[in-house]
């Protein structure tokens, strides 16, 4: 049992086929030679959340339906795989299907595998949209939501037939925006769908690499909000989200122009921007102007969080670390003292 030190080391002896998603932040998925160099501590786990790698892992044997884990396995200080949980799980699943993984646990080993301490339930937009990337990257059908959601997204049913709408059906349709025209329908449905099929769809796009045309539909809608005499911070909020997928550049505009609005930098559109957008914090200017507005909301809880995660990230470590140390604005300048007295409390 003490041969196997990584979870792929017991995939590949098990002659297992997998896929690994991360499912912390957006749904994307981990390059397997990556994992594995993440695994054996050769590198941090690219998008930690809340000091927490939230993966999953989809295995199968030829001619065999995968089983999937979901799981949340915790990270140090500087974002490396604690290797004594991940060593505690393998043996989770040694009990339960043996190293080969090929006996299918009884109904008692499938409970104590399904209640141990690093399995998580994603939330239901994740979860679609896993299952929506996962079945189009293993060239299995979509569900059965998916031609209605088709359907409904060309406006011939009317925008206020939603009801009958699946969550998965929409996801479906985002995970295959690249093929049957749907990148089109999705761009032309933005400005007709009514409030709840929108923030659904938006919730899925959250999680795809979107098409320039999207993304400029996208952010026709998001100016259309800004320009509101009372904008709604919430559609903004997930207008942005849904924009985290767009090219870098355009990513970074639209973050500069919203942070050049203190007005708009609600905590909720903050908390979006850390959560998903973070890729659009990559240049010195617009983090330290996200850091600034977080401090302004006078929220000293919210700014330790935001920056703790923010600082987790590989991409960002660096940068956020000199901002840390080379402040001038009176208002971060306090909120980085608060945070540091903090972490010497803590400590």
């Amino acid at each position: 049992m003490d041969k196997f030190h990584t979870l792929t080391q017991l995939l590949d002896n098990a002659g297992c086929q997998y896929t690994i998603f991360d499912l912390g932040r957006r749904v994307s998925e981990i390059d397997i030679d990556q994992f594995k160099a993440v695994e054996e501590n050769r590198q941090p786990y690219p998008w930690p959340l809340q000091q927490h790698a939230h993966l999953s892992i989809s295995f199968w044997q030829a001619g065999n339906p995968p089983w999937i884990w979901f799981l949340r396995l915790p990270l140090d200080e500087r974002g490396l795989l604690k290797q004594a949980a991940v060593g505690d799980f393998i043996k989770y699943v040694i009990e339960a299907m043996g190293a080969t993984l090929n006996s299918t646990p009884t109904e008692e080993e499938q409970e104590k595998l399904a209640a141990n301490p690093y399995t998580f339930k994603p939330n239901d937009d994740k979860m679609a949209m896993f299952h929506a990337h996962l079945r189009h990257q293993l060239a299995l059908p979509a569900s059965q939501y998916y031609e209605h959601a088709q359907h409904y997204l060309t406006g011939d049913l009317g925008w206020d037939q939603w009801q009958g709408v699946g969550l998965q059906g929409l996801a479906d349709v985002c995970a295959r925006m690249k093929q049957e025209n749907n990148s089109t329908q999705l761009r032309k449905a933005i400005n007709n769908l009514p409030m709840t099929p929108l923030y659904a769809l938006l919730g899925c796009l959250e999680h795809c690499e979107l098409p320039e045309a999207l993304s400029q539909r996208l952010i026709e809608r998001l100016t259309r909000e800004v320009e509101q005499a009372e904008p709604d911070l919430f559609l903004i909020s997930a207008l942005i989200r849904a924009l985290s997928g767009a090219e870098p550049t355009l990513l970074q505009h639209q973050l500069t122009q919203l942070l050049a609005n203190p007005v708009l930098c609600h905590p909720e559109i903050l908390v979006a921007i850390a959560g998903r957008c973070w890729q659009g914090l990559a240049t010195a200017d617009i983090a330290r102007t996200f850091l600034l507005r977080l401090a302004q909301t006078g929220d000293q809880a919210l700014f330790n969080q935001l920056f703790a995660d923010l600082v987790m990230l590989p991409a960002l470590r660096g940068m956020m670390l000199q901002i840390l140390h080379g402040q001038a604005d009176p208002a971060l300048v306090e909120a980085i003292t608060k945070l540091q007295q903090h972490a010497r409390g803590q400590a």
